[in-house]
């Protein structure tokens, strides 16, 4: 009894062994792969096939040798061109040229910046050229090559190429960023003024303090809260502003009726 339980439980190994083996990318490279694999190629570790090795890029289902251009390196990478340039070069039609720093500029990794430089910090980008940023009065200068190349003080806006002073008028205040106003809490912006919200009778200021609402039970209409009319077997919704029936009554028009 006991050497046919030993003799089983071989039996099970081998085959869970021959289950593994099969289904192992190697040994299926190996055995249904190695014939189709082209030369200077490995077998895939993500799934069954192949992939070429490294120097080599794939070509007409076959491994070609990667020809790295001068000022160049070789990437591992089974896509492109199978190489980069070296720092202080940038591709040009599968070649690698020299980056031309222009004055006033920096060089930089061609992969982030084709054009391989960026202009120093006081300076914009200007037909393949660094300019000196000019800076009008109550602003100062950004670290962005492009654009203008300043922003204005707080409590100041663009006005052309100049910065000019925001006016805030009573009872407004300047916003987060300082470019712009916005009013106190109970007024609202009409033009360049802040005038007071008047609220109706049952109505009170929202919660942003830019408007106002009505009391439960009551419904905003132009300019005055309304009450509900509320039917027969019915009640006031959730919201507040309207009204719903009680079951097992059903809306129909303006009453509740058992349907």
């Amino acid at each position: 009894m006991r050497n046919m339980q030993i003799r089983s439980a071989v039996t099970i190994r081998s085959l869970l062994l021959s289950v593994v083996l099969a289904t192992s990318p190697g040994v299926a490279f190996s055995q249904s792969g190695a014939a189709s694999a082209p030369s200077n190629s490995h077998a895939n570790l993500y799934g069954r096939g192949w992939e070429c090795d490294y120097g080599y890029r794939e070509v007409a289902r076959a491994c070609t040798a990667v020809k790295v251009p001068a000022d160049a390196h070789a990437v591992d990478s089974t896509y492109g061109l199978g190489w980069k340039c070296d720092r202080n070069f940038r591709e040009v039609k599968e070649t690698c040229i020299a980056v031309e720093v222009p004055s006033n500029a920096y060089p930089v990794d061609s992969l982030f910046q084709p054009r391989g430089w960026e202009c120093n910090r006081g300076y914009r980008l200007l037909n393949e050229s660094c300019v000196a940023v000019q800076v009008p009065a109550h602003a100062f200068s950004t670290d962005s090559s492009n654009g203008r190349g300043w922003e204005c003080d707080r409590g100041y806006q663009q006005g052309g190429n100049a910065c000019v002073p925001i006016n805030v008028p009573v009872n407004g205040y300047l916003g987060r960023f300082g470019d712009n106003w916005s009013c106190e809490r109970g007024f609202k912006r009409s033009g360049e003024t802040c005038v007071a919200i008047a609220a109706p009778v049952h109505g009170y200021l929202n919660y942003s303090g830019s408007d106002w609402a009505c009391e439960r039970g009551y419904k905003r209409t132009g300019a005055a809260c309304l009450a509900v009319r509320v039917p027969a077997n019915a009640h006031i919704d959730n919201i507040g502003e309207d009204w719903e029936c009680n079951q097992p009554y059903h809306k129909q028009k303006d009453a509740c009726a058992v349907l």
